[in-house]
Formats: structure tokens, C-alpha cells, sequence
């Protein structure tokens, strides 16, 4: 990947400020949200997800909008060009192509979610993220990422930079006991679920409480009591983004 990047110019560093989004669980909802959050303040923002629903555009959002048929077409058939036939993955291929796209369209900010484990994704080539979000782990793909909840979290925690904050969903201990360690290797500041921030769904409303104070909220629109605690885990990371009640509110609603 990192061969492949370098024959395209490295497109990852040339990138606007990327939010970076691993977990086992609700890394799209999540994602989502803060999308809607950064969108409703008026801002651009590039989104790469997996897998797709039904069209396979759905991976790529330029700037708001799917990618539009032709140009990812062109961008693909770019990066095999470039890469020549060499041994490289789908995924590898595809977020070589999102990271083209995105890196030649303005934006204001780029949303990244890990296709698997996080510590050696394709997606794990941004050396500087503006700040990286690790939703709720649980035991899953053990055959790539490990059989333990520890070392499947020191996979997902493998997208932490050193000083780039990062926004904590509910863990079990096991899993947020590695997360603080590799934070503290780092001198990541953390914004943690139960310690940091709370979110509890109160009769037809969601109230969220960090330092900051209290904001009352909108029922999420996706469906799911999990969609609580994912909504929670974006609105702190518009909180950490700097953003407040208007954004959070649109991010439960957009």
C-alpha cells in the first residue's frame, strides 16, 4: 500500500483534516453522525466507508455527494495503471482511489473508517489526523486481529498518533485498559465514555453531559438502542471538534 501511495504522490498527505473512525461495532453510524454534524455547520466534508449497501459509490462521498459513476471509474482504472499489476488487495485499491479523489477535491474535513483492525488497514497511512474515534470492541475476525478482547484492541488502538486526541466509546475494561496504555505511550489526550462524557436517553430526548455542560438532544433518527451510545461517541467528537448544540442536534436528525 505504502508503495503504491508513493507511486501516486502520496495522496494521504495532501488530505483536508482527517477524522479517523475504528471499532468492531458502529463505526458507520458513528461516522455518520459526525457527518451530519460537520455538514449542518455548513462544511465540506470527503467520507470513506465499507462495505456499501448497494451501489458501490456509496464507499466515496466527495464533498457531500457519492462519487459519480464516471470518475470512479477513472480513479480506479488510475491507480491499477499506477500500481501495474503488482500484488495489491480490493480494499487497498479502493482507498488508494478514495485518498486520489479526495486529495484533489477541497474539503474541509475527511472521515475515514477502517476497513479491518485498524493497526495495519489500508486506511492507516495518515500520519497526522486531526482526531481518531474507537467505537464499542468486541471479538470478531480472530483469525486476522487475535482471540483475546486485549489483542484485538491493540489492533483497533493501532490508529492512535502520537498527541492526536481521540474520542472513546463504552469499552469493556479489557479492551479500554489497552486503549489508555497506548494513549499514554502517546500523549493522546483522551475524551472517554463514563469518564470524560455520558450520554442517556431521558423520555422522548437524549441528554448529553461532558466538562462543557449539558446539551439536550433529538432522538437519533437511525434506528437501534445502540444508535444512543453511537450518537453520544459522535457528538464528543464535535465537542472535541469544537462544535456545539446546533451541530450536535443536526447530527441526531441528518
Amino acid at each position: 500500500m505504502q508503495r503504491l501511495l508513493a507511486d501516486l504522490d502520496d495522496p494521504q498527505d495532501r488530505l483536508p483534516p482527517v477524522i479517523h473512525v475504528a471499532g468492531t461495532n458502529g463505526k458507520g453510524s458513528t461516522q455518520a453522525f459526525i457527518r451530519a454534524g460537520l455538514e449542518a455547520a455548513g462544511l465540506r466534508v470527503h467520507a470513506y466507508t465499507s462495505p456499501h449497501l448497494a451501489w458501490f459509490n456509496e464507499r466515496i462521498r466527495l464533498a457531500g455527494a457519492l462519487i459519480s459513476d464516471d470518475l470512479l471509474a477513472a480513479t480506479l482504472a488510475e491507480v491499477e495503471s499506477v500500481n501495474a499489476g503488482r500484488p495489491i488487495t480490493f480494499f487497498e485499491v479502493t482507498t488508494a482511489a478514495a485518498f486520489l479523489a479526495f486529495s484533489r477535491v477541497p474539503a474541509d474535513f475527511t472521515l475515514l473508517e477502517v476497513g479491518l483492525g485498524g493497526r495495519l488497514d489500508a486506511t492507516n497511512v495518515v500520519a497526522q489526523p486531526r482526531l481518531t474515534v474507537i467505537t464499542p470492541i468486541s471479538v470478531d475476525h480472530t483469525q486476522y486481529l487475535g482471540e483475546t478482547l486485549p489483542e484485538i484492541a491493540g489492533e483497533k488502538a493501532g490508529i492512535l498518533k502520537r498527541l492526536v486526541p481521540c474520542v472513546v466509546a463504552r469499552q469493556d475494561d479489557a479492551a479500554l485498559a489497552v486503549i489508555e496504555s497506548r494513549a499514554a505511550r502517546l500523549g493522546c489526550p483522551l475524551s472517554v465514555a463514563g469518564q470524560h462524557w455520558t450520554i442517556a436517553r431521558e423520555g422522548d430526548a437524549l441528554v448529553f453531559q461532558d466538562e462543557r455542560g449539558l446539551l439536550d438532544l433529538p432522538l437519533p433518527g437511525l434506528p437501534g438502542p445502540f444508535q444512543i451510545d453511537n450518537a453520544g461517541t459522535a457528538v464528543a467528537a464535535l465537542r472535541e471538534l469544537g462544535f456545539g448544540q446546533p451541530e450536535a442536534a443536526a447530527a441526531m436528525t441528518g
